[in-house]
């Protein structure tokens, strides 16, 4: 790519951000847009801001006076944890230690303010046992679970919920919620049907057949009000075999005290790792119940045939990768293509494509991998939705990492060079040496592109606002379906954060061979704090809290990524015959002590709660009824069934 390409790509995507913010502005500030640019507010109870007196450019005050109680109290502990992150990124330099050790220091206090707060946590009152040996003869397992922890915990042992295998009753539970929700919509149908000229209205109708395409034609609303009924009893038959039949050998062991609860959690409880396994229990909301039952060494399998898995999709995706860096240039599709020389010859559609097909290209096709790998994690056994979250984002910035990052700057370099590696084939480590600030325009159009057009389409949420408005004309019937259409989501940890740690990375690596990076860089962290702090605000609204255990994998990553730094230095310097090269190499050492120290010092805390900050008082007494049925799956929830059955005392 030429500096006019270059200049060309960045002037753009400039363009296209102001176009992007002033359209925000605009659209806004329209009553009917409210649920797509503030939901969390409104799910808060708070509303959307006055549009007639608000300056349009309010967001950007606000997001730089909110407090960070601000964001815990909107979006939680994770995403203020994101910001710390993302602060800490911004502010990078030679106090990169520093910065990281106040940051770890910061987030732990943060956690532990969490975790003191007065406020009831119905999962600090519980733990989740895994590996539960098999029962006695003319044993249950509720006895089984209840005996083994009175013994241990006579005083503060609550009681136990033993897991169940819900595939059946979860199957006939969400059949049921289905017909509910489509006889709600023929209902609403039906009402909006009756008008003056037609007070009886006219019943929708529906074929049973596959996909409603065949099939006999039936009356909606007497269809699922039968199916309903139907399914009622269908489902009370089946949570009573679940919970009699189809016990797993794990539970959730129920406290009278949080520190009760917490030191269950870090306690051995068996002499063997195979057995009576005791971790923190999840929150109600993103248990995985499905993975509760794995045993400990179907978990270790799993594990490493995954990380399996994971690494040849990684070698796999690097053959495509390192096509499209070396291919996706316009020079080399005209070689490959002939046809297109036409095209190429008109002096703006070339400098346009020169400026993006690459970086389109990549983008384009990461997209199809997030989904892939947490259903990789997910695999492994994991227990709970943030840490499935958590293992997902830390294998999709190694893939990034060696894949966009090494696979992009090798490829190209390698096709750039071949001939010249095949004549000399021993000069090949100086032919890189040489060859790699060549892709040094290519990763500055990379990041612009990202914070620009990125943080854009972040902060005009022209995407969700034209979905939102398409479905509400189209497809709501009902106000649970407006409110579905609208429905926000959470930040995404799974692919934001990956995605940060790989420019913090190239910008990381290529701030010496490119320093105009590390502006890029700062724009790119700055605006990202400062955009992403106005939709924590005002937007996304969390779908777990693990109280900042995202923060380990951010440090880690972030050291792992300042290792890269470090080796491509030395590796760097060493190519351009630089003779005090050698003064780098403690460097890499240094930053292994720093983070072994680091994890020492602070990681345990983030396994396990502590003592002292499990012991704070309460606002008033726990209802331990209530905090027992919230870890009630729905599927196994039902008054009826309550009042013949105490759920987990079968």
């Amino acid at each position: 790519m030429d500096f006019s390409s270059f200049l060309t790509s960045l002037g753009t995507s400039f363009i296209l951000f102001i176009i992007f913010m002033l359209l925000f502005a605009w659209v806004s500030g329209k009553p009917g847009n409210a649920v797509v640019y503030y939901p969390n507010r409104i799910l808060r109870g708070i509303g959307a801001p006055e549009s007639r007196t608000r300056n349009p450019f309010s967001w950007i005050k606000e997001a730089l006076s909110s407090t960070e109680n601000d964001i815990v109290l909107a979006s939680g502990v994770d995403a203020a944890v994101y910001f710390v992150f993302l602060g800490t990124v911004y502010w990078i330099s030679l106090v990169t230690y520093f910065l990281l050790w106040k940051a770890y220091k910061h987030v732990t206090e943060l956690r532990a303010t969490a975790l003191m707060s007065p406020e009831l946590r119905v999962e600090q009152y519980a733990v989740l046992v895994r590996d539960i040996p098999p029962t006695l003869e003319g044993e249950t397992r509720k006895e089984q679970i209840d005996s083994y922890f009175k013994a241990i915990y006579p005083d503060t042992f609550y009681r136990a919920m033993p897991v169940t295998d819900n595939a059946k009753v979860n199957k006939i539970w969400e059949e049921l919620e289905g017909y509910k929700k489509k006889l709600i919509r023929a209902e609403a149908v039906y009402a909006q049907s009756k008008t003056i000229g037609n007070p009886e209205g006219v019943k929708p109708t529906n074929r049973i057949g596959f996909l409603g395409l065949c099939g006999s034609k039936v009356d909606s609303i007497d269809y699922c009000n039968e199916k309903v009924n139907e399914l009622i009893p269908k489902l009370e038959a089946e949570q009573k075999v679940t919970l009699r039949d189809r016990q797993l050998p794990s539970a959730l062991i129920f406290f009278s005290t949080r520190v009760a609860a917490a030191s269950a959690a870090q306690s051995l409880h068996a002499r063997t790792v195979d057995s009576w396994t005791v971790m923190d229990a999840p929150e109600p909301r993103q248990v995985l119940w499905s993975n509760l039952s794995i045993t400990y060494y179907s978990r270790e399998v799993r594990q490493y045939v995954v990380y399996f898995i994971v690494a040849l999709t990684i070698l796999f995706y690097m053959i495509p990768i390192g096509i499209i860096s070396a291919f996706t240039t316009l020079e080399n599709l005209v070689k490959i293509l002939p046809f297109i020389k036409p095209i190429v010859k008109i002096v703006t559609l070339r400098t346009v494509l020169e400026a993006y097909l690459p970086q389109l290209a990549l983008i384009l096709f990461l997209a199809m991998l997030p989904k892939l790998l947490m259903f990789l994690s997910k695999s492994e056994g994991i227990p709970s939705e943030s840490h499935a979250v958590r293992a997902a984002s830390g294998k999709y910035f190694y893939f990034s990492i060696l894949n966009v990052f090494i696979g992009v700057t090798i490829g190209g370099t390698l096709f750039h060079t071949f001939k010249e590696i095949e004549k000399k084939p021993d000069n090949t480590v100086n032919l890189l040496g040489q060859s790699l600030p060549d892709n040094a325009t290519f990763f500055l159009t990379f990041v612009a592109l990202k914070f620009f057009v990125g943080y854009g389409l972040e902060l005009s949420r022209l995407v969700p606002l034209i979905i939102f408005h398409l479905k509400k004309k189209y497809l709501c019937k009902t106000d649970a379906d407006v409110r579905e259409a609208w429905a926000p989501g959470d930040f995404g940890f799974a692919t934001r954060v990956p995605n940060d740690l790989l420019i913090l990375t190239i910008v990381l690596c290529y701030s010496v061979i490119a320093p105009l990076i590390l502006v890029f860089g700062v724009f790119y962290f700055g605006l990202g704090w400062l955009i992403l702090r106005n939709q924590a605000l005002k937007v996304y609204v969390p779908s777990y809290e693990s109280y900042g255990r995202m923060w380990p994998h951010l440090h880690k990553r972030f050291i792992a990524a300042l290792l890269l730094y470090q080796v491509t230095m030395v590796g760097y310097f060493s190519t351009k015959k630089f003779i005090y090269t050698p003064i780098l190499v403690p460097l890499p050492i240094i930053t292994l002590i720093f983070a072994f120290v680091c994890a020492k010092r602070f990681y345990h805390f983030f396994q396990c709660t502590a003592l002292e900050v499990a012991c704070h008082e309460m606002k008033e007494t726990p209802n331990m009824e209530h905090i027992y049925r919230s870890f009630i799956p729905p599927s196994l929830s039902s008054d009826k069934l309550d009042d013949d059955v105490r759920i987990g005392d079968v």
